[in-house]
Parts: structure tokens; sequence; C-alpha cells
């Protein structure tokens, strides 16, 4: 298997945190505090329960958390108030009892800036940074930011998209909100890209996208890699959402493997290896 390594270097910051991930990936491990989610639906709605599969996810090795109000696809209004309600008090729990930097998965900057007051660290945004306040606020609070590809915005079912090349458009989309990011005081070490599988794409476009991750990585940013269970998975394998563990495996390595230096993932013991098999592989071919 031929590996990517950047040609130079590549170092993120998470709050106070240096990770060098020239090599090695973070894995990111996923909390859903939403009723709908596509994947086990309101089973961490409860916070006993939010809080137990947290415990796990940390003791599994997850490098960071991402937190969630509301789910990316169509569904129940879920208004500014509710969101908030949902995620900042977690995010205050979730930073005093562990030791690993938390993201906000949101795509308004009034959530995301009260996140960011509880100690959350990276605000998680799928809709490009379609609130125009979501850069300032992030800078204004040292954040790291996750710049990601959506089609249309969050929320708004997208049946038939099309692209000339979808690789070369979501490159230029990323491209583009980088320069918004750097333009609003955020450092190159603190921006994440993401392709945003499965928003706007077919499941043929999600995995055109999967297999250029080295093009995506290429563009010198640390490559955020969101695949897990999700439904082009499901369409290319024929397998419903509770049966697409391996697939999802097999993605983050092909992921890792090609460039991928952070995995968003349900299955965090099972990245985790993936990852460490990897990040061998990938130094021994330095």
């Amino acid at each position: 298997m031929r590996v990517y390594r950047p040609e130079h270097p590549l170092h993120l910051t998470l709050g106070d945190a240096s990770y060098d991930v020239t090599s090695r990936a973070l894995v990111m491990g996923i909390l859903n505090r939403t009723t709908d989610s596509f994947f086990e639906p309101a089973a961490t709605f409860d916070l006993d329960a939010l809080y137990v599969r947290a415990d796990h996810l940390v003791t599994d090795g997850a490098d960071l958390l991402d937190l969630g109000g509301v789910k990316a696809g169509p569904g129940d209004d879920v208004g500014e108030a509710e969101e908030l309600d949902r995620v900042v008090d977690v995010v205050a729990q979730l930073v005093r009892r562990f030791d690993v930097p938390i993201s906000i998965d949101t795509w308004r900057a009034s959530v995301a800036k009260a996140c960011f007051a509880e100690g959350a660290c990276v605000g998680n945004d799928i809709s490009g940074f379609g609130d125009p306040d979501y850069l300032s606020v992030a800078a204004q609070a040292g954040a790291t930011v996750v710049a990601t590809h959506i089609r249309l915005r969050p929320r708004v079912a997208d049946p038939d998209p099309h692209y000339d090349d979808v690789t070369q458009s979501v490159t230029e989309f990323l491209l583009e909100r980088r320069r918004r990011a750097v333009d609003a005081g955020i450092p190159m070490d603190k921006i994440i890209l993401d392709a945003g599988l499965d928003l706007g794409k077919t499941a043929g476009q999600s995995l055109q996208l999967l297999r250029d991750s080295d093009r995506l990585a290429s563009l010198g940013s640390p490559l955020l890699l969101s695949a897990s269970n999700k439904n082009f998975l499901g369409v290319v394998f024929d397998l419903p959402v509770a049966e697409r563990r391996e697939p999802s495996l097999a993605a983050a390595a092909l992921g890792i493997g090609a460039g991928c230096r952070i995995v968003r993932v349900h299955d965090v013991l099972g990245a985790v290896r993936v990852r460490d098999v990897l990040a061998t592989l990938i130094e021994e071919n330095a």
C-alpha cells in the first residue's frame, strides 16, 4: 500500500496543545445530544448515557470529543435556544471531566461562542461558515475551526447534486473557506479541512472524494474524514446503518493512508487500532 506523507511537517493546535500530525492521525469520538441522529437515534440524549459514552470513548483512546446538538440532515426544527440548552452545559462538564480537547459541532456562531466560553476549543461547522459571525467568534476565542464543504446548507435535502468534477469543486471551496478563516485572524495551524462526505453528494461522489483524499491532503491543512457509518457506505455495500462497522473502519484506513489526519468516528477503539497500524506504515515509508 502506498501511503501519503506531507512534503513538510504538519502541526495542528487544539487549545493549548500542539499535535504533530505529519504521519499520525487523531481520532475524534462522536457524541450526539440529539433525538434523531441517523446512528442510534437518541441513544445519548439522556445526560447519564452521554457521559457514560464519553468515558468509554476517552478510555478507548479518543484524542478529542465532538459534541453535536442538531443533526446535519432534515428533521424536526431545533431552534437556537434548544441547541444551546442541549450542549452548553454538557461542554462545561466534558471539559471538567476529561483531559482531551472538546469540539462543538454547530453551524451557529452564537452556540459556538457559548461553548468556547465553557472551554470548547474547536468549532466543527458543516455549513462552510454560513453564519457570517462564525469566524470572528472563533478568532476571538482562539479556537480551531473545521471548514467543511456542503453544496446547499445543513438541514436541507439535496437529492440530486451535480458536479463537473467533484474533487475539483470541493478543492476550490475549501481553499476559499480557508482564505476566509485566515483573513479573519485564524492561524493556519488552527484550520482543518473536511470534504463533507454525504453532504450534498451522491454515494459515488462521496466515494470519489474518499479515494482522492491525497489530493485534498496536499492542500497543506490537516484533513478531517467523517465517513463513519455514513449513507454512502450503506449504498455501496447495501448495508443498514447498524451493519457498517467494517466498511467504516476500511474507509478510515483508506483515508488515513491517503492523508487524512483526523478521523471522526463512532467506533473509537477500532479506529485507534487502525490508526496505530497506519502510523507505523507511514513512518516506515518515510
